[in-house]
């Protein structure tokens, strides 16, 4: 059953847009890459529901079209006196602004992965897709996602790991 285009987007339209925000990082970005895939999407609609899935094809579309942003010399936009670089002023733990602090710092290190290993992340544990359909969505095999996605928890861990000792001494 071939679904028609605005069901489609009907359907995953705010799934596409906060996928897309997570591999942006900024939600009008988000917008804006989501809105440019669907408007090519819409010129091939006949095509891509020809294929198997077509949610792969316009996932892998935004991955793309994240990618080829990053590319672009003029959107190199670095934040000056990054809070990364600078102790997390902890509270008391399960206090509700301490974690949203912790969150968006963790956050903002996901946002500095490697793309690639950015995409598997997203794709995997905010998405939860497997990794058959992540290798389909990056072009690349299961084992290359399983890889990416070791890489990202190992520098993840390597920088918690570097702020642990520090957090001791605090309490």
């Amino acid at each position: 059953m071939s679904t028609s285009f605005e069901e489609y987007v009907t359907a995953h339209g705010a799934a596409l847009v906060r996928f897309a925000r997570f591999m942006a990082g900024d939600e009008h970005r988000a917008e804006d890459l989501v809105q440019d895939v669907l408007a090519r999407a819409y010129l091939r609609w006949d095509r891509i529901t020809r294929a198997d899935d077509p949610d792969v094809y316009v996932r892998q579309a935004i991955v793309n079209a994240a990618r080829s942003w990053w590319r672009r010399r003029s959107n190199r936009e670095w934040p000056v006196g990054d809070p990364l670089d600078r102790d997390l002023n902890r509270a008391a733990p399960g206090e509700v602004a301490t974690e949203a602090v912790e969150r968006d710092a963790l956050w903002r290190r996901i946002q500095r992965l490697p793309q690639r290993q950015r995409a598997v992340l997203v794709l995997r544990y905010y998405e939860d897709l497997d990794d058959l359909t992540i290798g389909q969505i990056l072009g690349c095999s299961q084992a290359t996602v399983r890889i990416h996605a070791m890489r990202a928890l190992n520098t993840l861990r390597g920088h918690l790991s570097t702020q642990a000792p520090q957090t001791r001494r605090q309490q």
